[in-house]
């Protein structure tokens, strides 16, 4: 029942939030052209006919699908607070505007309005905050009068216990009321809570008392105690939570799943939401293909470049390791002289990094062409082939060779458990200026603190340390 109503929520915000947008559409055309533009008017040329933008609105509308989904915007609505819903909401909106710009831009519709489709954007936000608001407001407004409140008692007297009864208490408007605690036996309420009775009256306390929900909030150990009271819970149709955080994992995120109708507790370490990385996906084709093709001229210069300076190939080719130890080539315009590989035993006392990675400021291995390309970072482009393959992203650690690998430490091979990419935040952050136990640990924090805005940034600061050839060697 509980999750239905969740579903119905979610349901009815999605629906306002189109509804808004669409009201947005005719609103931000009104103003483009009968405020702004015209005689006389701050702007003096008209826009096209309504339906011109009809395409484009459509294809806003299905962007915002993929960015309200990436951005979570529609998930759990009661116990989430106004200022990450809005967060959320400014943060759908603007993968929407980078997207659809992108799409623009590809398309060639430059002809079409930039400031109106600013104020599309703009008033539609509008819109969405403010119906946002006014839901919040009429919410806490129904449950000052109890109205769509939930009462709930807790299973338990340890930390866990107390936890989820100060969390939700220091949270008035989500519209929890706590009836009490139902406890263990043998065990001791903290200072002045109220009981209900204990774990063993279960029964009796649900027909007793008005309860929406249970939540249990017991110690591992005593697990095998709660089977009965879950069982009446669901008797008598009161919702049940168990706290599961008796796990003692510190870097794993722990996940629910159901494989053919059997739930499966899922821990993973590295990022695992469907949504967002699809999302990830699509960002890194769209990327891959606009670089490859709108560049392709300056590549094939390049090429050239590269076979008049020194004798060898123009691309240079290495097997790396990417997702969970998998193999792959990897490609890179060649800079350095053919036989660099067998005089690397010559120059390796010479190494200026720690750990298992080789970096060298003067490599005498490298071409003059190859030294300007590795200044610009160029020699890298080819790898958006990989990109475009699936085998690397355009943002993630940077893909290690075999040999590197197999001087890990176990704790660094953590940094194997994305898709390597182009650039990271060992990229954006002196790259061959740190040392390589930092380079990890910078490795693993984008891991544990990944997101497709993170990506984005990443994405951003990368372009002035690529132009000022930041660390680059």
């Amino acid at each position: 029942m509980l999750k239905e109503r969740a579903r119905l929520i979610s349901g009815g915000l999605r629906f306002v939030d189109m509804a808004m947008l669409g009201v947005a559409f005719p609103i931000a055309y009104y103003l483009r052209d009968h405020v702004l533009g015209g005689p006389g008017k701050v702007l003096q040329d008209g826009l096209y006919p309504l339906s011109t933008y009809w395409p484009l609105f459509a294809a806003s509308i299905l962007v915002w699908q993929l960015s309200a989904w990436t951005s979570g915007l529609y998930g759990t609505y009661r116990t989430q607070g106004i200022a990450t819903e809005l967060f959320r909401l400014a943060r759908a909106f603007f993968l929407l505007a980078v997207i659809m710009a992108a799409g623009q831009f590809v398309w060639k519709q430059r002809e079409l309005s930039r400031l109106f489709f600013g104020l599309y954007y703009a008033v539609a936000f509008a819109l969405l905050v403010a119906n946002r608001i006014m839901v919040r407001v009429a919410a806490h407004a129904a449950r000052r009068r109890g109205y769509n409140t939930r009462a709930f008692a807790v299973v338990g007297s340890g930390e866990m216990a107390e936890g989820v009864v100060d969390a939700v208490a220091a949270h008035k408007e989500w519209g929890y009321t706590f009836a009490g605690y139902v406890l263990e036996e043998g065990a001791s309420a903290p200072p002045g809570a109220r009981v209900l009775g204990r774990l063993s009256d279960i029964g009796d306390i649900l027909e007793a008392h008005v309860l929406d929900e249970v939540i249990f909030g017991v110690p591992r150990e005593r697990l095998d105690e709660i089977d009965r009271a879950l069982s009446l819970c669901e008797e008598q149709g009161v919702g049940v939570k168990v706290l599961l955080n008796f796990f003692p994992s510190r870097i794993s995120k722990m996940t629910l799943e159901e494989v053919e109708g059997i739930p499966i507790l899922a821990f993973a370490s590295a990022p695992s939401e469907g949504a967002p990385l699809v999302g990830k996906r699509l960002f890194d084709l769209a990327v891959s293909s606009l670089v490859l093709l709108l560049l392709a001229p300056a590549l094939l210069a390049l090429a050239v470049a590269i076979k008049l300076d020194s004798p060898g190939p123009v691309f240079f080719r290495q097997r790396r390791i990417g997702l969970n130890g998998r193999e792959f080539w990897l490609y890179k315009f060649r800079s350095m002289c053919q036989d660099a590989e067998s005089r690397l035993a010559q120059i390796r006392e010479r190494n200026e990094m720690d750990g298992p990675v080789f970096k060298m400021r003067a490599d005498p291995r490298v071409t003059r062409v190859g030294r300007f390309l590795r200044k610009t970072s160029l020699d890298e482009f080819p790898q958006f082939w990989n990109v475009l393959r699936g085998e690397m992203s355009v943002v993630g650690p940077r893909p290690p060779i075999p040999a590197e690998v197999k001087l890990y430490k176990r704790w660094q091979r953590r940094r194997l458990s994305v898709k390597p990419g182009i650039t990271c935040t060992w990229q954006v952050s002196g790259r061959n200026e740190i040392d390589f136990a930092q380079w990890m640990e910078l490795d693993l924090h984008y891991i544990d603190n990944w997101s497709l805005w993170h990506d984005l940034k990443i994405v951003l600061r990368t372009i002035p340390a690529v132009i000022l050839g930041r660390g680059a060697r």
